[in-house]
């Protein structure tokens, strides 16, 4: 049978959003040879505002290992309408918000930038979309990141949903190419 597992949000200052994926992904499918394709992994994360507040959930799916990763769900309370950025960040530890959570998740060691882009950090997930009454429905693939062992592997880090809109490092701030 098939589990999902359940992970936390929380809200610090100008970052609105952040969750840790802790090592809580289920397989359907255990593979004994390391060329064998792996099925199925899902996880589930409870987002969570500052309050402790519920304000949606986020379903992170992966038909095998060779697929990309599905990131879906609904949220609620994101406040003023717009864009915001929306990032898996290198730790999982939460315990003083982004700054322990790290930067942008980037095995690769590449520039910042946006999900279409030639050159990005594994966890540029891009923008949501929040509408006027706070509200967003999240639709990603991404084939940078993955529910599987190995050096894209995002159990265990923090996925962040900023205030702002992400600038996929054509801001011409001196921290656009990182941040």
């Amino acid at each position: 049978s098939l589990s999902f597992a359940s992970l936390s949000f929380m809200m610090f200052g100008k970052v609105n959003f952040v969750a840790a994926l802790a090592l809580l992904a289920f397989s359907s499918v255990s593979a004994k040879v390391s060329c064998e394709v792996k099925k199925e992994v899902y996880a589930k994360a409870v987002m969570k505002d500052a309050n402790g507040t519920t304000i949606g959930v986020v379903n992170l799916y992966q038909a095998s290992n060779l697929d990309s990763v599905m990131v879906t769900g609904d949220l609620k309370g994101l406040g003023a309408e717009g864009k915001k950025g929306f990032h898996v960040h290198e730790f999982g530890d939460l315990s003083n918000g982004c700054a322990s959570a790290g930067g942008h998740f980037n095995p690769l060691s590449k520039n910042h930038g946006g999900p279409q882009s030639a050159e990005r950090h594994a966890g540029d997930l891009g923008n949501i979309v929040a509408g006027a009454d706070g509200t967003s429905k999240v639709a990603i693939e991404d084939k940078h990141i993955s529910l599987y062992s190995g050096h894209r592997n995002i159990i265990g880090r923090a996925i962040v949903l900023h205030a702002g809109e992400d600038d996929y490092g054509l801001g011409g701030q001196s921290d656009s190419l990182t941040t």
